[in-house]
């Protein structure tokens, strides 16, 4: 079966200067993909007429789809329908049903109707009109010259409507689609360079109908495994077995598969175990503990935790010695060791999770630059673990790396 390659082109300036963020494409793209629709390329264009044609004219060299959002409005700017009708070579029509959509809407609103609001009534003679109930402008789906043409509102939730309501149906009249399926594994203590080179065998054997990704993130590292074919069991059956086969080789870096997070999976398993947790944080400022508590039902063991930035608080809070952090620093692994278990102890609780670094952008020395970072766990049977690392010189990384890498060493602990 002959795979449907499709294009996202967006129409705005505001995307271009940063105005606003195109959240369009990235929910298009999986809402396509979910259909087995492969999107090939995503474009942005300002709201210039030639730049619209052109876009439309290289768009159709590359695909078979064209989804097009943005520049539908009643203003002088919202150039999109008049540029879709020169480029097909066709005159407008007034829309009848939507002009009385258009009417109810200014009726129901007590607002005048007034002649640039009924010019969103007017589409390209040879459109499909597809309704748009949550707002004016409507949908416009083009069979060209063997291509076929969406273009809808870039107003979000006026997109989305029209997609689901009325594009999704017709898309699956008018192209006999593939069978797709997606796996995504999750991974986390491994760089992507490191990971790939674990699973290289398995990659190596993919047949070509079958892509593996790698998505990384902070401390963590995404692998989506994507299947096109004409056999939605047979591809079921062979992405299950690559799945099976990557997790065996990196089995101690798994955790999880699709929207799982380390925050719910370790929810899930201190909540089984009837365990209780508690965090002490020094340079990651409560950031471990908002991605605790970010997930539902965490109340049941997360009894809560001490941002002890400042050393008396570690001292005062904590318990930890004061010769430790004048003989140490308090970015030690004797301090950090300390924090954890004093944490563990005023707080009754079965694990303790302790950070203390240097976040920057100021405060690094040659024996402990920015990035430098401890971490301890503190467990059920006495034992505390302590690990040092650079997190690299950018705060905001450092500090959000370091949440990975705390729950990702509190993971470890547990599963053993």
């Amino acid at each position: 079966m002959r795979e449907i390659i499709a294009e996202i082109i967006t129409i705005g300036d505001e995307i271009l200067i940063g105005q606003i963020v195109d959240t369009n494409s990235a929910w298009l793209g999986k809402k396509l993909s979910d259909l087995g629709i492969r999107v090939k390329q995503i474009s942005s264009v300002s709201d210039d007429k030639q730049h619209i044609l052109n876009a439309l004219s290289e768009a159709k060299t590359r695909a078979d789809l064209i989804v097009i959002t943005g520049g539908l409005g009643p203003t002088k700017d919202d150039i999109t329908k008049n540029t879709l009708a020169e480029y097909f070579n066709t005159g407008m029509i007034l829309h009848q049903a939507t002009l009385q959509r258009v009417e109810e809407i200014f009726s129901t609103r007590n607002l005048p109707m007034i002649e640039m609001n009924r010019l969103q009534a007017f589409v390209p003679a040879n459109c499909t009109v597809i309704e748009n109930t949550t707002g004016t402008a409507p949908g416009m789906w083009f069979d060209y010259d063997g291509n076929v043409y969406i273009s809808m509102p870039g107003v979000p939730a006026e997109m989305k409507t029209i997609f689901e309501d009325g594009v999704i149906a017709k898309l699956k009249e008018h192209f006999t689609m593939p069978s797709i399926r997606h796996r995504t594994l999750l991974t986390a203590g491994i760089g992507e360079s490191f990971l790939a080179e674990k699973i290289k065998d398995v990659e190596d054997n993919l047949p070509l109908y079958i892509k593996l990704a790698y998505l990384p993130g902070l401390g963590q590292v995404r692998l989506r495994l994507t299947g096109y074919g004409d056999d939605g069991n047979k591809l079921d059956a062979e992405i299950d077995s690559f799945a099976q086969q990557i997790k065996n080789k990196a089995l101690s870096y798994f955790f999880g598969e699709g929207d799982d997070s380390l925050e719910k999976y370790i929810c899930r398993i201190f909540a089984d175990n009837k365990w209780t947790l508690s965090i002490a944080e020094s340079f990651t400022g409560g950031y471990i503990s908002h991605l605790v508590t970010e997930v539902a039902g965490s109340s049941a063991y997360f009894k809560g935790a001490v941002v002890a930035y400042d050393n008396e608080v570690k001292i005062n809070k904590l318990g930890v010695k004061r010769q430790t952090i004048i003989d140490h620093g308090s970015v030690s692994e004797q301090t950090i060791i300390e924090m954890a278990e004093g944490c563990k102890k005023e707080l009754n609780t079965d694990y303790a999770i302790a950070t203390s670094g240097v976040a920057g952008p100021s405060g690094g020395t040659a024996e402990k630059p920015v990035g430098t970072c401890w971490i301890a766990i503190a467990c059920p049977n006495g034992k505390t673990i302590a690990k040092h690392f650079h997190m690299g010189s950018d705060r905001h990384n450092t500090i959000h790396r370091s949440g990975v890498v705390a729950l990702d060493m509190l993971r470890k602990e547990i599963e053993k």
